[in-house]
């Protein structure tokens, strides 16, 4: 029998655990404080729980902890991990330092079905879905590793969340609860490829997570061309779908758009996002693109990036450009897979 992955329980779930195996319900409080406050290794560390208690655990459970494949600090401080995720996959996070603290782009699947063009995923063959307890276990990895607290998570590593929805919410919940890691759901943020179905369900999920769609395009042909998702959900009933959940939850949707030279960062892409998103209550985050091994699409100028930036502002859409975070580690998530896929 396969031992189930004691991070991959919510607080309620290993309630009902505990008492399923004859325990009294404050077990599982115990259980989740050492395993996402004190970031345990090992059943054998929870020092307040009887020898046997914690053998009855080890028969059952395991804690599954990544081990690090290879890590990259860049000379701005973001640094890269390449985690084994124990079944010979690896997936990639990001730790970020700002003002506010720490950040971290987390990863939600092994491999990415969008096929985005421009993305480093692309071409990272898909294996699966995360657990949500392996979505939770990079943040604790990274804490272990780094002896740093982190304050803020994005679900923009390599997979689409939504097309892991299930987990992704279930790791929200986990990440969140007061009695583990009791991180904000203002501090999370989802990005999407625009799995429309999804944003719906995310919408009367009624969690304060912040929503970022990957736009890149306001012309259906051109950001089809760029993302194959917009054949299944064309930007019409993209833009509905978003309009959708700015009613339902009155929060700010951000709007990400990659800027690729002679691509979509001409005066005429910026005058028709203008009018796609015009009243809409939203933000712009302008990327200048990452180059990718083999990818069609490279950097748009400085000048370019600027004068976009500046016809959106003018134009009643606030807009900014993200600022260039791990550039010389290829940070951008799929590029050190790519390299440690190239070896293999």
């Amino acid at each position: 029998m396969d031992k189930a992955n004691i991070k991959s329980f919510t607080f309620d779930e290993l309630k009902q655990e505990m008492i399923s195996l004859g325990e009294k319900p404050f077990r599982a409080e115990q259980i989740f404080k050492w395993v996402h406050q004190e970031n345990v290794t090992s059943f054998d560390d929870m020092t307040n729980l009887s020898k046997e208690f914690r053998e009855k655990l080890k028969e059952k459970y395991t804690i599954n902890n990544f081990n690090i494949i290879r890590k990259l600090e860049s000379k701005d401080g973001t640094k890269k991990f390449l985690f084994d995720v124990l079944d010979g996959n690896a997936i990639e996070s990001v730790l970020m330092q700002y003002k506010y603290g720490y950040s971290i782009c987390v990863s939600s699947q092994v491999g990415c079905r969008m096929g985005c063009k421009f993305c480093a995923s692309t071409g990272i063959p898909f294996s699966r879905s995360l657990e949500a307890g392996e979505i939770v276990e990079q943040i604790l990895a990274v804490q272990r590793e780094e002896n740093v607290r982190i304050s803020n998570i994005v679900f923009m590593g390599i997979g689409e969340p939504l097309d892991n929805y299930d987990n992704v919410i279930k790791a929200i919940n986990i990440i969140n609860h007061p009695k583990g890691l009791n991180i904000g759901t203002r501090h999370i943020s989802i990005s999407t490829s625009g799995v429309v179905p999804n944003i719906y369900r995310l919408a009367n999920e009624n969690i304060q997570c912040t929503l970022s769609i990957s736009l890149h395009s306001s012309n259906n042909e051109k950001r089809s061309e760029m993302m194959p998702v917009n054949k299944m959900y064309p930007i019409e009933q993209l833009m509905e779908a978003c309009r959708d959940y700015i009613k339902v939850t009155n929060k700010r949707i951000s709007f990400e758009y990659a800027l690729a030279k002679d691509s979509n960062d001409n005066l005429q892409d910026a005058k028709d996002l203008v009018k796609l998103l015009k009243g809409m209550l939203c933000h712009v985050n302008l990327i200048p693109i990452n180059k990718i091994e083999n990818g069609k699409y490279s950097k748009s100028t400085n000048e370019n990036i600027i004068k976009f930036r500046d016809y959106l502002n003018d134009n009643g859409i606030v807009a900014t450009i993200r600022r260039e975070l791990g550039s010389d580690i290829d940070a951008a998530c799929g590029q050190l897979r790519r390299a440690e896929l190239k070896k293999e």
